[in-house]
């Protein structure tokens, strides 16, 4: 087992760590590698890696584990890529270390870096360009000192974080690759900062929403079903629903279409709507007032339309599922990663939050978020960018967290 394992974390051995030669030399790399990490993170940002088409990064990443030396390097059938730092032969469980290699930006977006001082513009440059590099960051400083921790370290980068991904890059992991039954802590890099730690999964469901009928002329035909009234009403009926406070639940009708012409009525309208909560339980209700309010839109507008004797077709698909889940604040991997980040100057703030994470806080395995470091705005928009201050004391946060869990010697 990893010797971090019970109820309580020894701050004195994480003392020692902070303290020792050991993590004095993965230090000065860090400071030493400034220049490069930040240039790796331009090249890898300047890789398109829209959705499900995260190919050409997966190959550069792919490159960059060959070249340190990590264990069995490969992409999964999912398109994931990993490699092990460590025995793949330990009985102890895995520690993973993710980063997502998508971004939300679709083809053709220009992902060239505009530097302006400090500031690195791109669409994806902190989400999750940074996490990436981050995780390079990280596989390389252990490689080049010749660190082999006692338990195994899967460095993967994930595909299909973002969006209409879906999570199915972590899913994978956890689901069909071999790896995956010996992860026992999980730690997804993603995005900017030191302080975040996320804990807590954000657990989302989303559906589309469609109304179809036959359609017609607006004064010839007027006096059929509408399915763009129908639709109306549904998502009337939706503004209606009572989300609660605690547990923190939320709902957006977030994307409309429907209609041809304005003297058309149209044959179809939909919508997509995105349901959130902290706890399943307020995702299963508030699903289940979809689905009603669905099925009264459509109720409704063959009930305004029954002389014409015309209905609307109502399909209710769901298009995205991420489960909820937590780590508790006094399990030993936050402790650990607070503990980590105290020792590098820093506070910390518990968050809730869709990430990689997602999957295996929902399964029950130790997992959490956390930002490798610099700072950003405008994430998800063309004018994305980031700034690397800092970024150091944020990769030195990750490392000592990383030699603690795995249970590297002081003295090594």
């Amino acid at each position: 087992m990893s010797p971090w394992t019970g109820s309580a974390i020894e701050e004195p051995a994480l003392g020692r760590l902070a303290t020792s030669p050991l993590f004095a030399r993965v230090s000065r790399f860090f400071d030493e590698a400034a220049t490069a990490v930040t240039e790796e993170h331009v090249t890898l940002v300047e890789i398109p890696s829209p959705p499900f088409k995260e190919q050409n990064r997966a190959a550069f990443v792919l490159k960059r584990f060959r070249e340190f030396g990590l264990s069995n390097p490969h992409i999964d059938d999912e398109g994931n890529v990993l490699g092990l730092l460590g025995s793949p032969d330990s009985i102890s469980p895995f520690i993973a270390v993710a980063a997502h290699l998508d971004s939300v930006f679709p083809e053709g977006t220009d992902v060239t870096v505009r530097r302006e001082g400090r500031r690195l513009y791109a669409p994806g440059i902190a989400d999750n360009a940074c996490g990436l590099a981050g995780m390079l960051a990280v596989a390389r400083c252990f490689t080049e000192l010749g660190i082999v921790p006692p338990v195994p370290i899967l460095f993967v980068g994930t595909v299909g974080e973002e969006g209409p991904g879906d999570l199915r890059g972590v899913r994978a992991l956890f689901e069909r690759n071999p790896l995956g039954p010996g992860i026992g802590t999980f730690i997804a890099f993603d995005g900017p900062g030191i302080e975040r730690i996320t804990t807590q999964a954000l657990g989302s469901r989303r559906f589309e929403v469609k109304f179809n009928g036959p359609g017609g002329h607006s004064w010839a035909n007027f006096g059929i079903v509408n399915p763009v009234q129908a639709l109306g009403r549904f998502i009337h009926a939706m503004s209606f629903y009572k989300a609660p406070v605690a547990p923190r639940t939320a709902y957006t009708v977030a994307v409309i279409e429907g209609g041809v012409s304005v003297n058309t009525i149209p044959r179809m309208a939909r919508c997509e709507v995105d349901l959130r909560s902290v706890a399943e339980s307020e995702l299963d209700r508030l699903e289940i007032y979809l689905q009603a309010a669905a099925r009264q839109a459509a109720v409704e507008e063959d009930r305004a339309a029954r002389l014409s004797e015309t209905r609307v077709e109502l399909t209710v698909t769901a298009i995205g599922r991420r489960p909820s889940g937590e780590t508790p604040a006094d399990s030993p991997l936050v402790q650990m990663a607070r503990e980590a980040t105290r020792f590098c100057g820093h506070r910390t703030v518990l968050d809730c939050g869709s990430t990689d994470s997602n999957i295996p806080m929902s399964r029950g395995i130790p997992a959490i978020t956390i930002g490798v470091g610099g700072a950003c705005a405008g994430c998800h928009t063309l004018d994305e960018w980031y700034d690397p201050v800092n970024r150091e004391t944020s990769l030195r946060r990750a490392a000592l967290l990383l030699l603690g869990l795995a249970g590297a010697e002081a003295s090594s």
